[in-house]
């Protein structure tokens, strides 16, 4: 388990550094955001569908490919609190036959020992937490997490802060189910 937590965390960092990048650079595709140190460790985006993007990369030389979104709502409690960005990931590694694994980076330490929780209507999934991410606790409930977000409107993640501070990030799931059939597609 602590290799799977390692392994999707330093993804979920490269994802979301290859995400921040590009978002920096507006009218420039991913693939030419920074001239990386090696191509195949670039994230390239193979499509925007609605609220989500499609996205390939090669960190290592093993392919991934994921699903990823930006909170469209993000509250504090205290408000006002400074925190990094968020975002809500489903990422596919063919080479350790992952398929669909649900992870998001919350911008903070979370509280130690304390569980995320996501909801979808009226389903709601616990989410384990390690430093500033969260997995599903169940990894039987992951499958039905992903079909409850193909379905859904949107997506709700609240956690705590190691300083206390809650967050209620949502997410629109607005184009999740066709970001995910590119991913599919690209990723088998």
């Amino acid at each position: 388990m602590t290799k799977k937590i390692c392994r999707s965390t330093a993804f979920a960092f490269f994802a979301a550094s290859a995400v921040f990048s590009a978002a920096m650079i507006p009218n420039i595709a991913f693939a030419q955001a920074k001239k990386p140190a090696s191509p195949a460790d670039q994230a390239v985006l193979l499509g925007q569908f609605g609220d989500w993007g499609a996205y390939t990369a090669s960190p290592g030389g093993k392919k991934v490919c994921f699903a990823l979104s930006k909170p469209t709502t993000a509250v504090t409690e205290p408000a006002g609190r400074n925190r990094d960005a968020s975002y809500a990931f489903i990422s596919t590694r063919p080479a350790e036959k992952v398929k669909n694994e649900v992870s998001v980076i919350v911008g903070y330490p979370q509280k130690p020992g304390h569980d995320a929780n996501g909801t979808i209507g009226s389903a709601t999934y616990v989410m384990y937490t390690q430093n500033d991410g969260a997995w599903v606790k169940n990894a039987a409930e992951e499958t039905q997490m992903v079909e409850a977000m193909r379905k859904g409107a949107d997506m709700v993640i609240k956690s705590e802060s190691s300083r206390g501070t809650k967050t209620t990030d949502t997410y629109s799931l607005k184009g999740v189910g066709e970001a995910l059939d590119k991913v599919a597609a690209e990723c088998k």
